[in-house]
């Protein structure tokens, strides 16, 4: 039988997280009897009979229908995201690109406007900045935790404010609480990218976030295997509250002759549409190998990423009394801007990357990048093994000079994502590669 956590535990994830990410959304095969997920990889799945396929499609029954919109493998796994990210419902999808496209497009069409902090990773910003504005919708961008400017930039046209919980790759940290509070006000809802924190260290849901996106390629997955992504419904936002504001939940959807996604599934409205037609029309379906490893990576996360907080600090540590180093910024720091906001909404640790700049500017850090040995030289972070990167010629270079000021993204910052290897050897190899610089 599927796992089910004890009743009296339910609404305490953080006591029972491990075992939730070991157990949630798993049930043994009903034909083998296999204990591990399964991969099923199979494009289609016979129906009972001719009702049994009418009621699946017309979304009055649930199961699998067709292999681009569900497959037990990854459904499972989004049930098992969903439970330790404290949400209602959670679909898994191809990448982290395309868990932020349907999510944004699930409720902003044309003419719509979203407000969103300037700390982001260089993907993000050209989705808002040039793919949606391509499709009409427009994005104003704010500093992060400006409340009075996220308040000023909203109108009847703002759909949603985004942030990230920890930006990449200046790695501030949102004031999520106070943000989804004056969100609230003006009555929008709050969706935020939990990628660097993921939900072992942070749960915006338990916060009052509408909408969770994840990629899973990061230290979910956790080996630098598989491209995923999430998109996460939390319950906590009422869509109904606003009549005529979000029409694609509240309103008949004449796919599916008049169904109202909030009355007909009233727990997860976002992701039950998010599934039933933004991934049945832009089709970045998750495939279930890909999934399955996902689910394994799952099984390990507060270890892996327990291990990763506690190198990361200690390296910020290191960096900061390196005289070479000219500015280190990691939230676990006493003297970090984000330290209070950190220690507020982080529990466990702060992460596992930390940026920093080399006396000697772009060309000093793209030495310390040319130079190392342990770390891999690469374009991810959330990997096992220890990543270092220079974002402004690689992961943000598509921005101009006058968007990377507003980024907050410097010539000199380098990026690392720090692994679970020795921290002796983390160290040394940052010591000698610094040295070279």
């Amino acid at each position: 039988m599927a796992f089910e956590l004890n009743p009296d535990f339910k609404n305490d994830v953080e006591k029972h997280f491990n075992t939730l990410q070991v157990h949630a959304g798993l049930a043994p095969d009903p034909v083998t009897g296999a204990s591990s997920l399964p991969i099923y990889q199979s494009a289609a799945f016979q129906f009972d009979d001719a009702a049994d396929g009418a009621a699946k499609f017309a979304l009055k029954k649930p199961g699998n229908v067709y292999g681009r919109l569900t497959n037990t493998t990854t459904d499972s796994v989004a049930a098992r995201i969903a439970a330790i990210e404290h949400g209602t419902g959670a679909v898994a999808v191809a990448s982290g690109h395309a868990a932020e496209i349907l999510s944004f497009t699930n409720i902003a069409k044309q003419g719509d406007e979203i407000v969103s902090s300037d700390s982001l990773y260089g993907g993000t910003w050209n989705i808002l900045l040039h793919t949606l504005d391509n499709f009409g919708i427009k994005t104003h961008f704010v500093e992060n935790n400006d409340i009075d400017a996220f308040v000023a930039n909203t109108n009847e046209h703002t759909k949603f404010w985004y942030v990230e919980t920890i930006g990449n790759p200046l790695v501030d940290v949102a004031d999520v609480p106070a943000l989804v509070e004056a969100a609230n006000s003006v009555g929008v809802p709050v969706i935020v990218d939990n990628t660097f924190a993921t939900p072992y260290l942070y749960r915006p849901a338990e916060d009052g976030a509408a909408v969770v996106v994840e990629s899973l390629t990061k230290w979910i997955g956790g080996h630098g295997t598989t491209i995923a992504g999430a998109v996460v419904d939390t319950g906590k936002f009422n869509w109904k509250a606003y009549p005529g504001k979000f029409p694609q939940l509240t309103e008949p959807d004449p796919d599916y002759h008049g169904l109202v996604f909030a009355d007909a599934a009233p727990a997860a409205p976002f992701a039950t549409r998010v599934l039933a037609q933004q991934l049945r029309d832009f089709g970045p379906t998750l495939a279930p190998l890909a999934a399955q490893q996902i689910g394994l990576g799952i099984e390990d996360l507060s270890l892996r990423v327990q291990r990763h907080s506690d190198n990361a600090l200690a390296v910020a540590k290191w960096l900061k009394d390196n005289p070479k180093v000219s500015w280190v910024r990691y939230s676990g720091l006493e003297d970090d801007p984000s330290h209070e906001i950190a220690k507020k909404i982080l529990r466990h640790g702060f992460g596992g990357v930390v940026v920093f700049g080399v006396k000697g500017g772009r060309e000093a850090g793209l030495n310390v990048v040319n130079n190392v040995k342990l770390f891999t030289h690469l374009a991810n972070v959330g990997d096992a093994k220890s990543l270092i990167i220079h974002p402004a010629s690689t992961t943000h270079s598509q921005l101009s000079a006058e968007q990377l000021k507003a980024a907050h993204l410097s010539e000199d910052l380098v990026r690392l994502s720090v692994g679970i290897e020795d921290i002796d050897d983390i160290i040394a190899d940052l010591d000698q590669a610094i040295a070279k610089a």
